[in-house]
């Protein structure tokens, strides 16, 4: 008896929303909640003949500021597996390596080359666990032994197995160039410019999207990771001259201020 006050209870199971709790009694003490910025991305896939291809743009937005041009949004998850991610990026970029780290450990035990199914579970049940509180949407492609597999994933967990598929602030755009073109059982080439096209769509119709444009070509045979695979939209060069000679504008008043410097310390910056 005395062992048997000894032992935990065990666990009740389920979802906890204590949370909800105390951020309404601190909305009611006038603290308010962190602002959510707007996010930014077209990345998409398709199956074709041989293989799978994914594509995504290269912008990384903090709300209306552009915080990367050259930002890899497609992950490694397995040596035959990759995932697209849109929406939060250290989200995006947290779950592909805890998952890719549980296939890796999944494929050493069984001997076995990971499939893209054991992937899809992984996520789904990660996103599905947090109610989607993590911002993370997922294009998920890969060759296995059972051929060719893409999966779109959404950040509560639910999934589709498709053909062709879009996500990101851009995908209706890129959705409308799928629609348009795609074919089963397409060569590489033209599978390679439908995806190019499809981001393209993306990044001339969204703001959040832009900058270059990344395809990874999966088959049994290996990966093709091209980045940059096409610049969209190259800037542009200046037409003119912009350069004014001293005194075009007038000076209408002047002010000078010294400043006596009462201490002065120099300190040496690691750059090793």
């Amino acid at each position: 008896m005395a062992q048997q006050g000894l032992l935990e209870e065990p666990s009740q199971g389920g979802f906890s929303f204590e949370n909800c709790a105390r951020n309404a009694h601190l909305s009611s003490k006038g603290f308010t909640a962190p602002k959510a910025y707007s996010t930014g991305t077209t990345i998409c896939g398709l199956i074709f003949k041989d293989g799978v291809i994914l594509g995504a743009d290269t912008r990384a937005t903090e709300d209306t500021v552009v915080a990367d041009k050259n930002c890899s949004k497609i992950h490694y998850m397995a040596p035959n597996i990759y995932c697209c991610g849109a929406g939060t990026a250290a989200d995006t970029e947290y779950t592909t390596n805890m998952v890719a780290a549980q296939l890796e450990l999944h494929s050493l035990n069984t001997g076995r080359v990971s499939r893209v199914t054991s992937a899809c579970q992984l996520l789904k049940q990660y996103l599905f666990r947090y109610q989607g509180h993590i911002g993370a949407a997922l294009v998920l492609g890969g060759v296995d032994p059972t051929g060719p597999k893409l999966s779109i994933i959404y950040p509560h967990g639910s999934s589709d197995s498709v053909p062709y598929g879009t996500m990101g602030s851009g995908s209706l755009a890129a959705m409308a160039v799928f629609e348009n073109g795609y074919k089963p059982n397409m060569e590489v080439e033209p599978a390679k410019k439908l995806v190019r096209d499809a981001i393209a769509a993306g990044i001339f119709n969204d703001l959040g999207s832009g900058s270059y444009i990344d395809l990874c070509v999966i088959t049994k045979d290996g990966v093709d990771y091209i980045r940059p695979y096409d610049k969209a939209n190259l800037k542009g060069e200046r037409q003119g001259d912009y350069k004014y000679k001293s005194g075009t504008t007038s000076v209408l008043t002047q002010s000078v201020k010294k400043f006596d410097i009462v201490n002065e310390h120099v300190q040496q910056m690691e750059v090793a």
